[in-house]
C-alpha cells in the first residue's frame, strides 16, 4: 500500500479538480465545508458554492432543484444526516422526480468516533438501498474516491457516495484500472473463502487475509451489485464472509444475501456492527476491535469458515 491521507481529503481533492474541466458541477454543503474538506473547492469556485447552512432538508431540495435547472450538484453532509434527516427529502425530490443529484455522506460508520451515536452512520447503505433509482458507491483508497467521483458526475440520476474521515492508501492497486457502476475489484486470489467488503474497512481485511487462501471482493458499488463476479467467487469457493463498517442489516450483507439465496445457497456469515447505535471512544479502533471489525477478529472468523 501507499501513504495513507483521509478518504475526506481524496474527495474534496477529486471535486476540485472535476470543477475543472465541468462547469456544470455546484457544490452545496450543510456548514460543513471544513469538516468535508469543500474550502479549496469554495476558494477556487466561490460562485459555484453553497453552505444552506444547518438545514440539511433544504440542502436537499435545493439540490433537486438546482439539478432539474441544468446543473450538476453535489450535496454533502454528514452521513448520519444526509438519508437520516433528508429521507423524504431524497425519497420525492430526487429519486422520484429522477434528479442528477449528487449525494455525498460524510464520517461514516465509527470514523466520527468521539461524537457518539447521535454522529455516527451505521444505517446510511440499508436506507439508500431502498430508493428506486439511487446507485450507491462505497470507496476505498483515493484512486477510487477519485474514479467514483467522476463516474457519479457522469452517470444520469441520483447517486450515493459514502466517504469517512478514516485514513485509507492512495491506492493498492494499478492506477489505472478502470472502475464501472455495477463493478468490484478482486484485491486478492484464492479458493477456500469468498471475503466481501467496502470501504476503509478494507484494511482490516486485507491484513487479516493475507495469510489465507482465500478471494478478496471489493464491492465498491453496493448497488448495483457486480452480480457476476460475486457469483463466480462464491461458486468457486463455497462460503462467504461479509465484513462492512455499517449495520448487520440492510448493507452489503443483505444485498449479497439476497443475490446468493436465489444462485448459490450457500454459507454466508456477516461481520458487522450488531443491532445497536453506536457509542463513543477515543478512536475508532477501539470502536471496531468492540464489535469484532478489527484485523485480528476478521483473521479468527476467516479461520473458522476455512
Amino acid at each position: 500500500m501507499t501513504q495513507l491521507k483521509q478518504q475526506r481529503d481524496y474527495f474534496g481533492d477529486a471535486l476540485l479538480e472535476l470543477a475543472k474541466t465541468n462547469s456544470q458541477i455546484l457544490v452545496l454543503t450543510a456548514d460543513l465545508e471544513t469538516s468535508l474538506k469543500l474550502t479549496d473547492f469554495k476558494e477556487k469556485f466561490p460562485e459555484r458554492f453553497f453552505n444552506v447552512g444547518v438545514a440539511e432538508q433544504n440542502l436537499i431540495g435545493v439540490a433537486a432543484g438546482l439539478s432539474l435547472a441544468g446543473f450538476l450538484p453535489f450535496a454533502a453532509s454528514f452521513a448520519v444526516f444526509l438519508p437520516g434527516r433528508c429521507f423524504d427529502q431524497i425519497r420525492v425530490s430526487v429519486c422520484q422526480n429522477k434528479a442528477n443529484v449528487k449525494l455525498v455522506g460524510g464520517h461514516l460508520g465509527f470514523s466520527n468516533s468521539g461524537d457518539g451515536a447521535s454522529a455516527q452512520s451505521v444505517e446510511d447503505i440499508a436506507l439508500m438501498r431502498s430508493l428506486p433509482e439511487m446507485v450507491v458507491l462505497c470507496p476505498f483508497d483515493g484512486q477510487e474516491v477519485a474514479s467514483l467521483v467522476d463516474l457519479a458526475a457522469q452517470h444520469n440520476g441520483p447517486v450515493y457516495i459514502r466517504i469517512s474521515k478514516s485514513e485509507v492508501p492512495s491506492e493498492i492497486k494499478n492506477k489505472n484500472e478502470k472502475l464501472k457502476i455495477g463493478g468490484a475489484r478482486i484485491l486478492q486470489e484464492g479458493k477456500d473463502l469468498t471475503v466481501l467488503s467496502h470501504g476503509p474497512i478494507l484494511q482490516e481485511v486485507i491484513s487479516a487475509a493475507e495469510n489465507f487462501d482465500v478471494e478478496v471482493i471489493d464491492v465498491y458499488s453496493v448497488k448495483p451489485l457486480d452480480k457476476e463476479t460475486i457469483l463466480k467467487s462464491a461458486a468457486k469457493t463455497g462460503k462467504v464472509l461479509v465484513v462492512e463498517e455499517h449495520s448487520i442489516y440492510g448493507g452489503l450483507g443483505s444485498a449479497a444475501s439476497e443475490l446468493l439465496a436465489g444462485k448459490y445457497p450457500l454459507p454466508i456469515k456477516i461481520l458487522g456492527i450488531p443491532d445497536v447505535f453506536g457509542e463513543s471512544a477515543r478512536t475508532r479502533e477501539e470502536l471496531l476491535e468492540k464489535y469484532g471489525l478489527n484485523g485480528n477478529n476478521i483473521a479468527r472468523a476467516i479461520k473458522e469458515l476455512t
